[in-house]
């Protein structure tokens, strides 16, 4: 996968601003949405299904009960444009795992290129588009998400050559 995550290292992972739990006992949780939503419009991250947090912050296997289902299930979903806008994932972001006899799935969400930007939820991108910050998918401002869409084109105003300025619009001090 990743520097995210390395299956040796599972017993010294926590949940942070890259990496989330979730137990999908009974199927993909609403929450994983979210958690993807974040990612892709931060830093990107790590979401692992079939495992929950401990009080102290460490992380427990509790399996899946039927990993296929629950692939097919999340393919066909972030494939499906009324519930998320865009799948900037490849078969490569998901593995199957197997820990302590329990089988969980880790799913890793690259950052998604500032030019797609937006992901978000439900046809809703005022409504639907979630950060990361420290452990919590939270619900992006409107001003949040304007400023997504300000940065998408190609050449953002900032990139923009000044020619023909005459030396005085500048602060000779600075």
């Amino acid at each position: 996968m990743s520097e995210l995550f390395d299956i040796r290292k599972f017993d010294e992972y926590k949940e942070d601003n890259r990496r989330e739990v979730k137990k999908a006992q009974g199927g993909l949780p609403n929450s994983l949405w979210e958690t993807y939503s974040a990612f892709a419009n931060c830093r990107g991250g790590v979401i692992v299904l079939g495992v929950i947090e401990n009080e102290d912050g460490s992380w427990r296997t509790t399996g899946l009960k039927d990993s296929r289902k629950l692939l097919k299930d999340f393919w066909d979903t972030i494939n499906n444009t009324k519930k998320v806008n865009l799948n900037i994932l490849t078969e490569r972001n998901v593995e199957v795992y197997e820990v302590s006899g329990d089988v969980i799935i880790v799913i890793e969400v690259p950052s998604a290129d500032r030019k797609v930007r937006p992901v978000f939820l439900n046809n809703d991108i005022m409504q639907g588009t979630y950060r990361r910050t420290y452990e919590g998918d939270y619900k992006c401002t409107p001003a949040e998400v304007k400023g997504m869409l300000r940065d998408a084109p190609e050449d953002t105003p900032d990139m923009k050559v000044l020619v023909d300025m005459p030396m005085s619009v500048f602060n000779s001090d600075s």
